[in-house]
């Protein structure tokens, strides 16, 4: 099966691409559309994580669960959503840490593809979801191939930080390797946590790692953009 995803990551995900449960993805979707459900990201956007930051470029890992479920909101990156499109309150939160962690001005505008160029990887645990039913996607094999995803990170590269917020992307440290990678825990940014997010640092301690292991850190303030 063909899967139009960007060249390094469809050599380093060629097996997955071939194992049973990814064909199963494949089916899934097209029967879902077949009957008429409207299927979240667009097509051509749900690699769109992959596509905007190739496979040796990854310095930092953003897991998100799954896509928004409104209409136009869902573009392929954890947390982001296109220009023009109210910014969400878990976006929010996170840009108010951005202002206390690094000084960043608020940004105007939700779209994080600035991020995603620079080396952040903004994946959701599941890369599709139907319109208006949050997880609605989630065990139709998406876990097994973001599960593969993260642990070939973990297996291939070094020196990459990963950022898991809330209980569900905590569990994803088992996939981790604590010794090459940097993994950074908090609450997750969404209201319904109270504020816990608030004060994680994480992006300052991002910029930290990445420096003292000789690479470029990450620009995270958006507004001139």
């Amino acid at each position: 099966m063909s899967v139009k995803i960007e060249e390094s990551w469809k050599v380093a995900l060629a097996n997955e691409f071939e194992q049973p449960y990814f064909h199963g993805i494949t089916a899934f979707l097209k029967k879902e559309l077949g009957a008429g459900k409207a299927i979240f990201p667009p097509g051509p956007l749900i690699f769109n994580a992959f596509d905007t930051t190739p496979f040796g470029k990854v310095k930092v890992v953003i897991l998100g669960q799954d896509p928004y479920i409104k209409p136009g909101e869902a573009m392929g990156l954890s947390f982001s959503v296109p220009r023009g499109v109210a910014i969400p309150p878990s976006l929010r939160n996170i840009y108010k840490e951005l202002g206390s962690d690094l000084g960043c001005p608020i940004a105007k505008h939700g779209d994080l593809t600035k991020w995603a160029e620079q080396g952040v990887f903004l994946l959701n645990a599941a890369l599709t979801v139907e319109r208006g039913l949050s997880n609605s996607h989630a065990k139709c094999g998406w876990h097994t191939f973001s599960d593969a995803v993260i642990k070939k990170i973990s297996d291939e590269r070094s020196g990459v930080v990963f950022m898991l917020w809330g209980n569900f992307a905590k569990q994803k440290a088992a996939l981790i390797d604590p010794f090459k990678h940097l993994v950074l825990e908090a609450a997750h940014p969404s209201p319904l946590a109270g504020g816990a997010f608030n004060g994680s640092q994480h992006f300052s301690k991002a910029n930290e790692f990445l420096a003292a292991n000789e690479q470029a850190t990450i620009d995270w303030c958006l507004n001139e953009v």
